[in-house]
C-alpha cells in the first residue's frame, strides 16, 4: 500500500534523493525527535531551549510554530511526486481517465485509513466518530490537486492555486456563523468551522472546531498544486539545476512576505488553513526543498541524508505504527536499563533519543528487506 503519490516517486528512475531525505526530516519531529527538545527544556530550565521546545507545539489559533509545517510541508513533497508519477505514467499512453481513477482510489484509502487511525476497527456510534483526520486531508487534497494537474495546463494550475486562496479569503471574510459579525475569525464564529459542524457527522476534535475539518480542506488544495508546480519545475530538462534551484528560493522567499502581508488581514491560521498559512508554509517548503535539492542532487553531498532518507521512504507506516507497535514498551525492553542506569534527570533526554533510535532501526530493516507500505 503506497500513502501519497511520493511513495510512487521512490520507484521512478529520475527519483530525487532529496525529496525522500526532506520527507524523512520532515517525519523525523513527529516520530519522536520533539521529546528531545521538550526534555532538554524540562532539565535546563535554559530561556533558549524553553523557546525551540515551544516551537514544537502548536498555537492554541492564531500564529506559527514550527511544529505547523510538518502537516503541509508532506502535503507539499506529495505534489512535488506527482509530475514524477502520475506525469510519467500519462507519458506513457494511459489516459486521464484510467490516472483519474487511481487518484480518486488514493484519495479515498487515505479518508478510509484517517478514520480507523482516528477511531480504530471497533464498532461504535456515529456520533462518537471522528471523519477528519491528517490522512484524510491529506488524501482529499492530493487528490484534488491531482485532478487539476490531469485537467489544465501549468499556468491554468497557477490559476487554480491563487482561486482557491482568494476565494477562500473572500468567502470568510464576508461570511459568519449565525450570530457572529461577517468576518469574524474565532473559532466559535468563523464559517468554515460552523460548515463543519453542520456538515461533518460524528465528532470534531474541538467540539466546535476540527483543525483537519472538511471545509478547511479547500486551500489545502493549493498547497498540493504548490508542490505539483515545484514538481514540474523540477523535471523541466531546458533548467539547469542552478536555476531550478534558484527559481524555488526566490518564490519562497516572495512567499513569505506576502504572506505576512497578507496576515495583517487575514491571520496566520493552521487551524483555519488560511490563505496566509498557505502562503507561509509554502515559502518555507520551498526554500527547504531548494536547500536540499541543492546540497544533494546539485553538489552531491548525500552521505549525511541517508538517515533521513530510511525515515522517508516510509513514512506512512511510521506514522501510523503506534496504532498497532507499543513503541514506549518496545524502548522499555532494550534500554530501560540504560534509563535507570542515567538516573534523573538526564534520564528524560536519553530515554527520547532511544525511543527515536528504536522507530529508526525498524525503518532501517524494512529498508533493507525493500517493505514499504504502499496503497
Amino acid at each position: 500500500m503506497a500513502a501519497t503519490a511520493a511513495d510512487d516517486f521512490q520507484q521512478t528512475p529520475t527519483r530525487l534523493y532529496s525529496l525522500d531525505a526532506l520527507r524523512g526530516f520532515d517525519m523525523f519531529w513527529i516520530m519522536g525527535a520533539e521529546e528531545l527538545f521538550h526534555s532538554l527544556a524540562k532539565i535546563t530550565n535554559w530561556g533558549p531551549l524553553n523557546a525551540i521546545s515551544n516551537q514544537f507545539t502548536h498555537p492554541a489559533w492564531n500564529g506559527f510554530h514550527f511544529y505547523d509545517l510538518i502537516f503541509p510541508l508532506f502535503l507539499f513533497m506529495a505534489g512535488v511526486s506527482t509530475p514524477f508519477s502520475v506525469g510519467r505514467e500519462r507519458e506513457k499512453g494511459k489516459s486521464r481517465q484510467q490516472l483519474l481513477i487511481r487518484v480518486i482510489r488514493r484519495g479515498l484509502i487515505l479518508v478510509l485509513l484517517g478514520i480507523i487511525y482516528n477511531n480504530g476497527l471497533q464498532l461504535r456510534p456515529i456520533s462518537e466518530i471522528r471523519f477528519a483526520s491528517v490522512l484524510g486531508r491529506i488524501g482529499l487534497a492530493y487528490m484534488f490537486a491531482n485532478i487539476i494537474y490531469l485537467y489544465a495546463s501549468e499556468i491554468g494550475q497557477m490559476i487554480w492555486f491563487w482561486a482557491l486562496l482568494v476565494g477562500y479569503w473572500l468567502l470568510l471574510k464576508f461570511t459568519s456563523a449565525p450570530g457572529f459579525p461577517h468576518g469574524d475569525l474565532t473559532m466559535q464564529g468563523n464559517f468554515a468551522s460552523y460548515m463543519d459542524r453542520t456538515i461533518l457527522p460524528g465528532r470534531l476534535y474541538l467540539g466546535i472546531h476540527d483543525p483537519e475539518g472538511l471545509f478547511s480542506t479547500i486551500p489545502a488544495i493549493s498547497t498540493g498544486i504548490l508542490g505539483i508546480l515545484t514538481g514540474i519545475n523540477l523535471k523541466k530538462t531546458a533548467l539547469t539545476q542552478e536555476t531550478k534551484t534558484i527559481r524555488m528560493a526566490v518564490v519562497g522567499i516572495i512567499f513569505i512576505g506576502l504572506a505576512l502581508l497578507w496576515n495583517l488581514d487575514f491571520p496566520i491560521n493552521k487551524n483555519l488553513w488560511t490563505s496566509s498559512f498557505v502562503l507561509l508554509v509554502g515559502g518555507i517548503s520551498l526554500l527547504l526543498m531548494s536547500l536540499f535539492y541543492y546540497v544533494i542532487d546539485v553538489l552531491g553531498y548525500k552521505k549525511w541524508a541517508f538517515f533521513f532518507k530510511v525515515i522517508g521512504m516510509n513514512s506512512i507506516l511510521i506514522y501510523i505504527s503506534g496504532k498497532f507497535i507499543d513503541w514506549e514498551y518496545t524502548t522499555n525492553g532494550f534500554f530501560k536499563w540504560l534509563i535507570q542506569w542515567i538516573g534523573d534527570p538526564w534520564n528524560l533526554f536519553f530515554g527520547a533519543v532511544c525511543y527515536v533510535m528504536i522507530k529508526w532501526l525498524f525503518l532501517y530493516f524494512m529498508y533493507k528487506k525493500k517493505v514499504f507500505l504502499r496503497v
